[in-house]
Formats: structure tokens, C-alpha cells, sequence
């Protein structure tokens, strides 16, 4: 059957139609059975029904809103652990850098230890 014949079908035949047919379950046709069960409410039952068709959007809102929301955040906490990272790097770098001079004057390991608080086997490395 085209899909020409379907319409004529269906508007011709929707009246008597509890429910849609399994050859016109397609996304258009759903559609219209969905109009067609919205124009057939009460005005009392089309209140009811946009009410909680706008509390369902305001809740699909939402949650849509919070994971943006969370994903800003996750990303904006990462760049923060990223920056903590890289100056924690940063100052272990300028702290072994402090050491290999003072251990090229002939420092002692000790002394060195004692000033760039760095582990024994790190300065012994250097």
C-alpha cells in the first residue's frame, strides 16, 4: 500500500480506530494518531494533559541544565588540577635545579637535603 493510500486510509477511517495498525506505525502516523487523541480531550482533560506535558519539559529542562551545569564544573575542576599539578612540577624542577648547583660547590648531600627538602636518593641522582 503507498504511503498516498495510508492517508487516504486513515483519514477516512481514524474515527473508528482505538488504536494504530501495525503497517501504519511509522513516525508520521504516529503523530497525527497523537493529534488526533489530544483533539478528542475534554477541555478539563487538555488542561490536565498540557500541564503535565510542561511539567515533563521543565523536568527534561532540568536535568539537561544540571548535566551542563556538571560538565562546566568537571572541566573547570580539571584545569584546577591541572594547574596544581603542573606548579607542583614546576617547583620540583626549580627545587633539583637549586640542588645540582649547590651539590657542583660541593655541598654535602646533608646541607643540600636540609635546604631544598628534596629525598636523599633524588639528590644522590643528580
Amino acid at each position: 500500500m503507498s504511503d498516498l493510500n495510508k492517508w487516504f486510509y486513515i483519514l477516512k477511517n481514524m474515527s473508528q480506530m482505538d488504536q494504530i495498525p501495525l503497517y501504519l506505525n511509522k513516525g508520521i502516523f504516529q503523530k497525527l494518531f497523537k493529534i488526533a487523541e489530544v483533539s478528542k480531550l475534554t477541555e478539563e482533560q487538555r488542561k490536565i494533559y498540557e500541564s503535565n506535558l510542561k511539567a515533563k519539559w521543565d523536568y527534561e529542562n532540568s536535568i539537561d541544565f544540571a548535566r551542563k551545569e556538571a560538565g562546566k564544573q568537571a572541566r573547570i575542576e580539571g584545569l584546577e588540577e591541572g594547574e596544581q599539578k603542573g606548579q607542583l612540577e614546576g617547583r620540583l624542577e626549580e627545587r633539583l635545579a637549586i640542588a645540582l648547583k649547590l651539590k657542583e660547590t660541593g655541598m654535602s648531600v646533608d646541607q643540600i637535603f636540609e635546604i631544598t627538602e628534596l629525598s636523599i636518593e633524588e639528590i644522590e641522582k643528580l
